[in-house]
């Protein structure tokens, strides 16, 4: 599977659990598969979204194409405002 959301269950964070939210709300309305992987269950998966992305204190959602960082949720809702989803996500 190519797309990537990086995310977490569990977080005090009202705003993660939004944009987490309507990140999966945006990706499922425009059919694109995507697999989830949750930083939750421990330290070296959070730990490699971070190495991945380049960002020592990434907080999730981040968003990958395969191992290729695609980028934070600010950098998606812009995509999503200029209508580039697809290729903010290396799909065109």
């Amino acid at each position: 599977m190519g797309i990537k959301l990086y995310y977490t269950t569990v977080t005090a964070s009202r705003e993660v659990k939004s944009q987490q939210a309507e990140v999966m709300r945006i990706l499922d309305s425009k059919s694109i598969h995507y697999e989830l992987i949750d930083i939750s269950v421990g330290g070296a998966i959070r730990d490699e979204m971070r190495t991945k992305s380049g960002n020592p204190t990434a907080v999730p959602p981040q968003i990958f194409n395969e191992d290729q960082y695609c980028g934070n949720y600010e950098m998606f809702s812009e995509a999503v405002e200029a209508d580039t989803v697809e290729q903010f996500l290396k799909m065109a």
